[in-house]
């Protein structure tokens, strides 16, 4: 049950010979949600070996170029090797003109049903949902409409252990609400107090669910570690170094440092950056800057990959 991200692209508004603008994707138990598409991101997939059809959802922050150019292509190229199972399209309602657009005047071979769904939420909010995991977005604060997203999986349900099963000689009606999480109460004959069997001595977790938050593009803003508590995994954008706080206020991106204090007061698991300026080719002084304030924490770059294992309770 894998739960792996692949880093497609790490840039900012300028691509590099060594960084492609933002993509990734998240493979969720072999469900494939790509989260951004920037210019070049079909490339990127061809090398990580990502399958172009096994894509099922992408998420879209906003309609900056850096993080939407590669759609139209990587649309196309679904259409030219036959695509016929349903793409959900996820982006703010902005874009729902420009995919029209598209569609119209490109999209002749785009033979697939798209289900877009516009992102207009004040907080967040599930977008979709299986039988495992869930999407959720929720607003970020950048210059025009963005969105941050967060995948996880949902609680599985509680294993039962076979010597309870014996030992307390449960029934199926007792094993199912073990299964849900709750304690079993049987009456006792000559005692109005009931038995009752603890989940925790008799069931258990198999598994802590997983889960994965992605914030680009977006200055600080105070609900964002509320919004992102926990997750296992958190990939923040950190455009500039400390020193450029004030290009980062103008521009309405987050520092190093800011990213790293998110993470801090989140309580996540694991810090992830990218989005660097191409001002800064090598990026060595931003990875100590955010271990600084969060020690668990690490530089994107292209072609990276990285996997959230299953652990038990």
């Amino acid at each position: 049950m894998n739960f792996t991200l692949n880093v497609l692209g790490t840039a900012s508004a300028l691509p590099t010979t060594e960084r492609y603008p933002s993509a990734q994707v998240l493979d969720v138990r072999g469900r494939l949600f790509m989260i951004d598409c920037g210019e070049g991101a079909q490339i990127q997939m061809r090398r990580a070996g990502i399958s172009f059809l096994k894509v099922e959802h992408i998420c879209l922050s906003h309609i900056h170029g850096d993080h939407i150019f590669g759609i139209f292509g990587l649309l196309s190229t679904m259409g030219m090797l036959g695509r016929s199972s349903v793409l959900n399209i996820y982006a703010p309602l902005d874009f729902e003109p420009v995919l029209h657009f598209f569609l119209e005047h490109f999209g002749e071979g785009v033979r697939f049903e798209i289900n877009f769904v516009p992102l207009t939420m004040k907080s967040p909010e599930t977008v979709y949902e299986n039988k495992s995991a869930e999407l959720l977005a929720f607003p970020l604060n950048h210059r025009v409409p963005t969105f941050g997203f967060i995948i996880r999986e949902k609680r599985p349900q509680y294993n039962v252990r076979k010597e309870a099963v014996s030992e307390y000689g449960l029934t199926l009606a007792e094993i199912g609400a073990l299964k849900q999480g709750k304690d079993v109460c049987r009456p006792q004959s000559g005692t109005d107090e009931p038995l009752v069997i603890k989940l925790s001595d008799a069931a258990y977790m198999p598994y802590e669910p997983r889960s994965y938050a992605y914030c680009s593009d977006t200055a600080p803003f105070p609900e964002l570690a509320d919004w992102v508590r926990g997750v296992d995994l958190l990939y923040h954008e950190a455009t500039f170094p400390f020193h450029m706080s004030e290009m980062a206020e103008k521009t309405f991106h987050s520092t190093t440092l800011q990213a790293a204090q998110t993470a801090l007061e989140a309580g996540v698991g694991r810090l992830l950056i990218g989005h660097y300026s191409s001002r800064f080719p090598s990026l060595d002084f931003f990875l100590d800057e955010i271990r600084s304030v969060f020690p668990n924490s690490e530089l994107t770059h292209d072609g990276d990959v990285f996997e959230i294992p299953l652990s038990g309770k």
